[in-house]
């Protein structure tokens, strides 16, 4: 099978080095995160840790954008390059949200579990950035999107126990608002890698 990028003249892989560029901040963006509710000594640095990477990814996301509409070329579809950086953005947009609703709400200790979540979190990341690696072969390509489908199931679950958990547990309303908004602000940047995989397995398709 012909890769994505075969069809296209060779100034236009930068397109594929822009997407691995985006994810892999992605995935630093959601380390980041991980290492934030982890230690927790710092917490408006940690979440400006983020933040900053979600600003380096709004301007990976901008020069994709600004790379499609000047290219007439491009490795597969136009609005599957539009949908992909999108998504992807989506991803760290809401990780960002999760960090600085902590520091927003002068939280000041971490729930049991909220790690492990943002953990598959983390998990999710990595493997958009093996996929996305691999976008101009499709080796393995669709693994990846499984293990990605998987992992959200995952995250379900666990994002389902950590709010049953606190609705049991705690008894003050305004710390379960802030919770729950913190927990599925996480759950939902999860939710945005099935996003991604669902966008290049459609690319796939299209290709085979």
């Amino acid at each position: 099978m012909p890769g994505l990028l075969s069809k296209i003249l060779p100034h236009e892989e930068g397109f594929l080095t822009l997407f691995v560029r985006q994810a892999e901040n992605v995935a630093a963006g959601a380390t980041a995160l991980v290492e934030l509710l982890t230690t927790y000594v710092d917490p408006p640095a940690g979440a400006r840790r983020v933040k900053d990477l979600e600003h380096i990814g709004d301007t990976i996301t901008h020069d994709l954008n600004t790379r499609l509409n000047q290219t007439f070329i491009t490795p597969f579809d136009r609005e599957d390059i539009h949908e992909l950086a999108s998504k992807v953005d989506d991803v760290l947009d809401l990780a960002d949200a999760a960090a600085g609703r902590l520091v927003l709400y002068g939280v000041k200790t971490i729930r049991p579990g909220v790690v492990e979540l943002a953990q598959i979190l983390e998990t999710a990341t990595r493997e958009i950035v093996a996929a996305v690696r691999v976008l101009d072969k499709q080796d393995h390509i669709l693994d990846h999107c499984i293990e990605i489908n998987r992992l959200e199931n995952e995250g379900d679950r666990v994002c389902r126990a950590l709010i049953a958990t606190l609705f049991e547990e705690e008894k003050n309303p305004v710390e379960i608002i802030k919770w729950k908004e913190i927990i599925e602000a996480i759950e939902t940047a999860i939710d945005k890698c099935e996003d991604v995989a669902n966008v290049i397995e459609t690319v796939v398709l299209k290709e085979a």
